[in-house]
């Protein structure tokens, strides 16, 4: 399977996740009862009717049996979100639901519920000169005396809108999986390749107010936005891996300026936000409004 997703690395590297595709089968949903999640004997499987049944396994490996006339595109989307998302649990690697951009060589996590903007904001800071991470999962590696942002896709998934109002209109980008509106948007010179420190996580939020606002949490407040936008985090009890989690969430909460950055809900402010967050990194300090 080719994954247009990825990029290509030059000489010979070792290999890091091995991913099999196995033949397709009418029968693939039989070991599945009820639900679409759980685990064997240490392998994580899921079911997405109609597509596949993906096996995920001690870090490093991923079975993938599609349905016959699956769509690929749609094979594809679960392999390099939930799969990718599962398999950083497996390696005690934190996975956050966000979009990471790169300042002045810290990473800053772009954290918030679908439709928050995320994807858009990044790309705003792409367009501003500043190098993407990653889109969709933030992986987290909490070393002795850092964390560390491993770099993922060079890719974006942006609504037409967003497209438009960033100014890319001019194109030819193809549209997510039975998305008509939303678009897989590469991205090649702005993208960092090298893991790098994370420096801090921004929560975007909707708000009611005309201009945008940013302002830090609290320990409490930070440690409760990291657990809601962990990637997945409704599959963390299948897995285990509760106590692994809040750990590494309270590290961060606890070594980590967390922020909450409200964005109007109305009109395109992208660039406005851009703003805010480089004075704040710019000066250290936050901004109470």
């Amino acid at each position: 399977m080719v994954l247009p997703e990825g990029f290509e690395i030059n000489g010979m590297q070792s290999v890091d996740v091995e991913i099999d595709l196995n033949p397709p089968q009418d029968n693939v949903r039989d070991s599945f009862e009820t639900a679409n999640f759980r685990v064997d004997n240490g392998r994580f499987l899921f079911h997405v009717p109609e597509t596949a049944v993906y096996s995920v396994a001690d870090g490093t490996h991923i079975a993938v049996t599609p349905y016959p006339g699956a769509d690929e595109a749609k094979i594809r989307l679960f392999l390099l979100g939930t799969c990718m998302g599962v398999l950083l649990m497996q390696r005690g690697i934190l996975p956050l639901h966000g979009s990471a951009v790169v300042i002045d060589g810290k990473v800053y996590a772009i954290v918030g519920e679908s439709g928050a903007g995320k994807s858009t904001l990044a790309a705003a800071f792409a367009r501003a000169g500043y190098p993407l991470m990653t889109d969709d999962v933030i992986a987290v590696a909490l070393t002795d005396d850092a964390a560390l942002v491993h770099p993922s896709y060079p890719q974006q998934k942006l609504w037409e809108e967003s497209i438009e109002q960033l100014g890319l209109h001019d194109r030819d980008y193809s549209s997510i999986y039975q998305r008509v509106n939303k678009y897989a948007v590469p991205i090649r010179s702005r993208f960092c390749r090298e893991a790098l420190p994370l420096a801090g996580i921004v929560e975007l939020v909707k708000s009611d107010a005309p201009e945008p606002s940013i302002q830090a949490y609290n320990r409490l407040e930070g440690l409760h936005a990291l657990n809601v936008h962990t990637y997945r985090n409704s599959l963390l009890h299948l897995m285990n891996r509760q106590q692994w989690q809040f750990q590494s969430i309270a590290r961060l909460a606890s070594e980590l300026p967390v922020y909450r950055l409200r964005r109007p809900a109305d009109g395109f402010s992208a660039f406005d936000l851009v703003d805010q967050i480089i004075r704040l990194t710019n000066k250290r300090e936050v901004v109470i409004s």
